[in-house]
């Protein structure tokens, strides 16, 4: 049997024939940039969210600069962010000439651990920080009360990365209204993903909204009059009108992923590998969206091999923590740095979890785990 980690042609199967028709209609109209598909979306997703305002931009990538920008983070202020993250959190950051100063992570849930957040405000007294930049990483949103609760304390701005964690609760809210500013990426692996590189940013802040979208217009706010030095980032209609086609399906997708998840939760304690295999941690007042299923074993690598024998697919979500790539060297951290994050790495290892995935692959994926055990 042959278990893809992600399947899209699974997906795509289902929507095709509605989705080149709203591709048609977009050709049709010849209108490609800032149509009525971007802000029919800009206001759809704001409202799934929880907020006012929704800024659709050129990528995940995108939003989070954007977002930094709008913050008002220039040179030489520091960012807080996890160092067990895709490269775009803190490649923002340097991206503005600001510093990416890492915390470590909770071993859990993955996501930054407050106390290590509190532990380096209290040493430094938030000297220097503009913004904290959380990650809900997976699909399971940080601990945003203590976040918060923190970022008060010191008067500093927190702008979720929610790239992964679309439809994600926290409380009772959804990931993208729990911060000044929240940053969305509709890659096409996210659990809404379009046809290429799409992204937003919400936020309830008036003032911030309207700063986004000039900013993602070369910070123009009247046609060739420039209020500031932007960039050009805007959601392509073509990418909005599949994205809607998408969006009406993805509490159903979204649900596929909780049920699978709770699938995998049951076979792996049927197997008996309850002390071999770690399964996703979720907290008590958070929905987890499963972007990923990431397992934590010992002989990841090797475990990994025999799955690909198996012909299943996985992946390693990462396998090198930001504060030890080699374009952060001049940040002066070195190994052992951030010994949580550093073992997460070396254990960690993503299965498949897409809604199309069947039983039987389930039981054909836990079983070859038990196999190699």
């Amino acid at each position: 049997m042959k278990v893809q980690l992600l399947d899209l042609a699974a997906q795509y199967k289902k929507i095709r024939k509605e989705a080149l028709e709203e591709i048609k209609k977009v050709c049709d109209s010849q209108h490609y940039v800032l149509g009525k598909n971007v802000a029919f979306l800009e206001s759809e997703l704001a409202a799934y969210c929880g907020t006012e305002f929704g800024i659709g931009v050129a990528s995940g990538t995108d939003a989070i600069l954007l977002a930094l920008m709008a913050a008002g983070v220039v040179a030489g202020d520091k960012v807080i962010t996890t160092p067990f993250t895709f490269f775009a959190t803190a490649g923002s950051i340097a991206r503005l000439g600001a510093v990416p100063v890492f915390v470590d992570i909770d071993p859990r849930t993955y996501n930054l651990d407050p106390n290590c957040l509190e532990a380096y405000l209290k040493k430094t007294k938030g000297k220097g920080v503009k913004a904290i930049v959380p990650v809900h990483l997976y699909g399971l949103c940080a601990d945003m009360a203590a976040i918060n609760k923190l970022s008060s304390k010191y008067g500093i701005c927190v702008i979720e990365d929610a790239a992964q964690a679309i439809g994600a609760e926290y409380n009772g809210k959804k990931a993208g209204a729990l911060g000044a500013m929240a940053c969305f990426s509709f890659y096409p692996t996210k659990n809404l993903g379009c046809f290429g590189d799409g992204g937003m940013i919400t936020t309830d802040n008036g003032k911030l909204a309207a700063s986004l979208k000039m900013l993602r217009v070369h910070g123009s706010s009247a046609r060739y009059y420039h209020d500031a030095v932007g960039i050009n980032s805007r959601l392509d209609e073509l990418q909005a009108a599949i994205l809607r086609v998408k969006f009406k399906r993805l509490e159903a997708w979204t649900t596929g992923r909780i049920r699978n998840a709770a699938r995998y939760d049951a076979l792996f304690e049927k197997a008996g590998l309850s002390d071999a295999v770690t399964v996703p941690y979720v907290t008590e007042n958070c929905r987890m969206v499963y972007n990923q299923y990431v397992i934590r074993v010992k002989r990841r690598d090797a475990m990994r091999s025999f799955l690909a024998s198996k012909e299943i697919g996985s992946e390693v979500y990462y396998p090198l923590c930001l504060h030890m790539q080699t374009c952060f060297k001049y940040l002066g951290y070195r190994k052992g740095a951030f010994p949580v994050s550093e073992k997460a790495a070396l254990e960690v290892l993503a299965l498949p979890i897409y809604p199309e995935l069947t039983a039987v692959q389930q039981r054909y994926v836990v079983e070859s785990i038990a196999e190699f055990h």
